[in-house]
């Protein structure tokens, strides 16, 4: 990289519209980048050093790219990227950088701000390389989830990383192999909605995920050839007697929102969309999400119930839950929406589908 001139690369956010505390038990999502991004500048600088201003948090980070980098914190996500790039792709850098990061995508609030930074971290490291290395948005994608997740021995999935990297609206399988399904509805406004309620991330992931992976394995010490991909959603009933009510529960609702998904994929993929039928799905896997899973608050309850009052077709919680953000979808109304909800206390965003990873 010898070029003078600032590099900028941006990154959007994510809402995931379908699959919500699916991707972990190997069952498909449909999520969706927002028009709220993480946006990284960078100049060279005469030394080996790279000096990472980040105003919006109050932190700098810096180091030298003259040595191999070790580790100073559990999630030190910088010098990761910089490592994976190096061993697995090959990326030389002799000359420094300044990188000023900013961004207006709600933080620690289930948007995937960090993931967004990840990515156009990688992006705009692939620029920096002494030879500029070209990656496609899903190669780029696997490298932010290798840097973030597999590096540090994380228990995340991907989606957070396919859906800002690619952008638009897609369509993800992580099991058994990565398969990403570009879908390119037509899609109306969204009001995103911050709680300002910090999540309850491990909290929620003990009873959700760990929850269903006890059910999971108490059904299949019964059935070994139970697949959560094909079982009808009245064989639940089967396993009452080996399963605790929460864990009866969580299965339920796992078959339906699995369910709601494939209803979702068809009317995504329709010529002409059906706002309402979509607001309903999103009403449905919401109920879900809010009464089996229990990953909802009564705040977000509150601003959900306010949107559809306003004009909102449909709405649910997003990410891992136990506060941070909700959305509600308002091809009409959006602005009426988006008082209600700040009515209710939280900070609304009227957002759109926007595009993936991007060198601006």
């Amino acid at each position: 990289m010898i070029d003078s001139d600032p590099v900028l690369v941006s990154t959007p956010g994510r809402i995931c519209l379908f699959g919500e505390h699916q991707d972990y038990l190997g069952l498909p999502v449909i999520a969706a980048a927002i028009s709220r991004r993480m946006s990284l500048t960078a100049v060279p600088r005469a030394d080996g050093q790279m000096v990472i201003q980040l105003p919006d948090v109050g932190q700098t980070e810096s180091f030298s790219l003259t040595s191999p980098l070790a580790y100073i914190a559990k999630r030190d996500y910088f010098r990761s990227a910089v490592n994976i790039l190096r061993w697995d792709e090959g990326a030389t850098f002799s000359t420094g950088f300044d990188v000023t990061v900013k961004g207006n995508i709600p933080i620690n609030a289930g948007t995937s701000s960090s993931s967004a930074l990840v990515v156009s971290w990688v992006n705009l490291l692939l620029q920096l390389a002494d030879k500029p290395l070209i990656r496609t948005s899903e190669a780029i994608a696997d490298l932010a989830y290798r840097a973030e997740v597999l590096e540090f021995g994380e228990p995340g999935g991907m989606m957070d990383h396919y859906a800002t990297a690619v952008g638009d609206v897609i369509y993800l399988e992580s099991q058994p192999a990565i398969c990403v399904r570009h879908l390119r509805p037509t899609l109306g406004t969204f009001v995103l909605g911050d709680s300002r309620e910090p999540k309850d991330t491990l909290g929620i992931l003990r009873h959700v995920k760990f929850g269903m992976l006890e059910a999971l394995a108490k059904i299949r010490s019964y059935n070994p050839a139970f697949d959560l991909h094909t079982a009808p959603l009245a064989s639940a009933a089967d396993y009452r007697h080996l399963l605790t009510a929460d864990e009866q529960s969580l299965l339920y609702s796992n078959l339906s929102d699995r369910d709601i998904l494939r209803e979702a994929l068809t009317v995504l993929n329709a010529p002409i969309i059906d706002d309402a039928a979509l607001g309903d799905l999103l009403n449905k896997h919401q109920d879900n999400l809010r009464d089996a899973k229990r990953i909802s608050t009564p705040k977000i309850d509150r601003m959900l119930t306010a949107a559809r009052q306003a004009g909102a077709l449909g709405g649910k919680i997003n990410g891992s839950g136990g506060g941070g953000c909700m959305f509600a979808y308002a091809p009409q109304q959006a602005e009426a929406v988006a008082e209600a909800i700040e009515q209710q206390g939280g900070q609304a965003y009227i957002i759109t589908v926007d595009s993936g990873t991007q060198l601006d």
